[in-house]
């Protein structure tokens, strides 16, 4: 019977890159030769394509969670003793599994495409189905011809040519460092971000291949835009939360490669965001959004890139494979027919107004995107810097966190400082009355904050900066709301109502002034590094430390084991002030499958500080416990901003009054009437 599913599942990918590449066909011929039919036939290939890789991912997991064991990836990524959601999980814990899963999150993507913009955008279609099917083909070509997952384990015995199947009594079981609960959502909010970024560079190449570069495409690609930039950034602070809680080092962001590779395209993504309503307000940076969105997913097929080719050390890292070639000849055919389509349409680009004052609001925007660059090209470059090295000079010289933190903190000061002057400008220029007014309030509350701070003892330059810097962040932003329901509470309604209809009349403005204020609790949590204590010690039970206010005492290791791992589990009593507050028991395990150990973090969280407590390891001469502890300020914050930020950008996705009015008569005549009978 399992047999039988995995032939099945083999089958539906096959038939899926055939019928992928007929729609990259049919689909631009259809655009090219105007015929309806043809591009009809391609959508209807793409809905195929969708149902025959559901169909693969639901073989897969079937394969997986009956531990058929005959499978190579099974084999690899599963075991018996493993819970059946890690099992669900593991169809993207490995290689051809996750490019499986890549594939069917970028097949839903397209369906949706599709059936969204039956009445509309039909001139950017076909090409926009084209392209979106070029990327599919790729993927089902590696997963049928390079990385499949349904290739089974054989042996070659004496004196045979040809390998005899074998089935393996148990497999490896998943790596010990994505069993973890959050590793179940992770990989798919991160893909769904990932792979959601090829949406809006299908319109902006099916704009720059038709000329139709009229406002309607970037309305549409800004709000398809927006989708994958939220599951990106909720991805990207998920990761941070596992590196926190699992991997025992007391922070939450090592600058990384691939954690490096997942930020860069989320902040290309946040300067297009911004500056797209320049193009939209003033019909300016037309050239720049265009190589915004282009840029976006080139870093995405980039970042996938340095994930499977094994050209960089990380823990985020699959094995080396032999796809890397495959992935760069892709990256490298993207990059040319990008460059290509832009450079031959930029006299269809031209900005029609230009910039009238630096004190302005475009300004702001404009100085908004200069500093995002930045950034994403400071953590690019130190990204690739040890390739480029060991390519060169045949030496791996790595780039370490330092580097990045020197470069980055004062960018993103900077960031953080306009996040609060941008809202205080007015649009092409700013009088001295307005800044005045403007600016008065903000700047006060944060010399004020910095006084309190100074005169408490802090002196952590960076961190001092960040905290006074949200203060005034926070303080315009809370102004922009109670201006507006100020005004509103004039037509008799209550300040909470007040509140709601302003948020929920133009929720671009405001879901945005709300997504800022999640990045301003981001920067208190961040802040709050300057600040961290550690300290380590050999501990027998009975036996004391301190760090802080903090007490812990060693009570005693208890041992357990299951069919999964072994495990020793520290129980420490936490004393604050002398009180007793909690008990800790930060735990050791060993996964018997791969022989791996990790860790599992004790966490005492707190609005004001973490006390963190890892189990580090056994002393092998006295046997004494090795316990690490850090207390950590202000990380919990991070975690609400990630929540904030996400509220923000739902809030921003709601059609308000002035997008339904757009989206209304942008239907065709006879169609409203259709939908409502």
């Amino acid at each position: 019977m399992l047999a039988l599913v995995s032939d099945f599942g083999q089958f539906c990918l096959l038939f899926a890159f055939c019928l992928s590449s007929y729609a990259v066909v049919s689909s631009f011929l259809g655009g090219k030769m105007g015929n309806r039919r043809l591009v009809e036939t391609a959508e209807r290939a793409v809905i195929a394509v969708c149902a025959l890789v559901t169909l693969t991912v639901c073989t897969l997991w079937y394969q997986l969670l009956n531990d058929n064991f005959n499978l190579q990836y099974v084999a690899s990524n599963s075991n018996r003793a493993m819970p059946w959601y890690y099992k669900f999980g593991a169809l993207w814990g490995g290689q051809e599994g996750s490019l499986v899963f890549w594939c069917w999150i970028l097949c839903l993507y397209c369906l949706a495409t599709v059936l969204i913009n039956r009445q509309k955008n039909r001139n950017l279609m076909p090409y926009v189905v084209c392209v979106i099917s070029i990327v599919t083909t790729f993927f089902l070509l590696v997963n049928n011809f390079v990385a499949n997952p349904f290739d089974m384990i054989g042996v070659i015995r004496a004196g045979s040519a040809t390998a005899t199947p074998f089935t393996p009594m148990d497999g490896n079981g998943l790596s010990a460092l994505l069993q973890y609960w959050a590793m179940v959502i992770h990989p798919p909010i991160l893909y769904t971000g990932y792979v959601g970024f090829t949406i809006p560079f299908a319109f902006a190449i099916a704009a720059l291949i038709t000329r139709d570069l009229d406002e309607e495409w970037i309305r549409t690609t800004r709000r398809w835009m927006m989708v994958p930039w939220l599951f990106q950034g909720c991805g990207v602070l998920l990761g941070a939360k596992w590196a926190y809680v699992v991997l025992g080092w007391g922070g939450y962001w090592g600058w990384d490669p691939v954690e490096n590779a997942s930020l860069m395209p989320w902040l290309a993504g946040t300067a297009f965001l911004h500056s797209v309503i320049m193009q939209e307000r003033k019909g300016m940076m037309k050239v720049w959004n265009m190589v915004l969105i282009l840029s976006t997913f080139l870093l995405c097929i980039f970042g996938t890139f340095l994930t499977r080719s094994g050209i960089v050390s990380s823990v985020h890292t699959f094995a080396v494979s032999p796809i890397g070639p495959y992935f760069s000849s892709f990256l490298f055919l993207m990059i040319s027919l990008s460059a290509y389509l832009l450079l031959t349409r930029l006299d269809s680009l031209k900005s029609e107004n230009r910039l009238d004052s630096v004190v302005s609001r475009e300004s702001s925007f404009l100085f908004n995107n200069l500093i995002l660059l930045a950034s994403m090209f400071a953590v690019l470059w130190g990204t690739i810097f040890p390739i480029i090295t060991e390519y060169l000079q045949n030496e791996k010289r790595t780039v370490s966190a330092p580097f990045y933190n020197k470069v980055n903190v004062p960018i993103g000061l900077f960031l953080l400082f306009l996040t609060g002057v941008g809202p205080l400008l007015a649009w092409r220029k700013t009088s001295m009355q307005s800044l005045k007014r403007n600016f008065t309030l903000p700047t006060l509350a944060a010399l004020l904050t910095g006084a309190i701070f100074f005169s408490f003892g802090m002196r952590h330059f960076y961190s001092m900066m960040c905290l006074i810097l949200c203060v005034f962040v926070m303080a315009t932003i809370l102004a922009e709301f109670h201006r507006g329901a100020r005004a509103r509470r004039r037509q008799g309604e209550s300040y909470l109502e007040a509140l709601w209809i302003l948020t929920f009349r133009n929720t671009r403005r405001y879901g945005g002034y709300i997504v800022h204020m999640g990045m301003v609790f981001l920067f208190v949590g961040f802040a709050g590094a300057g600040f961290n204590q550690e300290i380590q010690k050999e501990m027998a039970p009975g036996e004391s430390l301190e760090i802080g206010n903090y007490s812990l005492t060693l009570e005693q290791v208890k041992n357990a084991d299951n069919a999964n791992y072994a495990s020793a589990v520290g129980i420490l009593t936490v004393y604050q002030n002398g009180k007793l507050v909690d008990t800790l028991l930060p735990e050791r395990r060993f996964y018997r499958a791969r022989e791996e150990p990790t860790t599992e973090v004790a966490l005492r969280s707190g609005l004001k500080e973490d006390l963190y407590v890892v189990l580090a390891g056994f002393n092998p001469s006295n046997t004494k416990a090795i316990v690490h502890v850090y207390l950590n300020p202000l990380v919990t914050w991070i975690w609400i901003g990630g929540l904030v930020f996400m509220l923000g950008t739902v809030v921003c996705l709601i059609p308000d009054r002035h997008e339904k009015a757009l989206q209304k008569a942008a239907v065709p005549a006879g169609v409203e009437e259709l939908v409502k009978a």
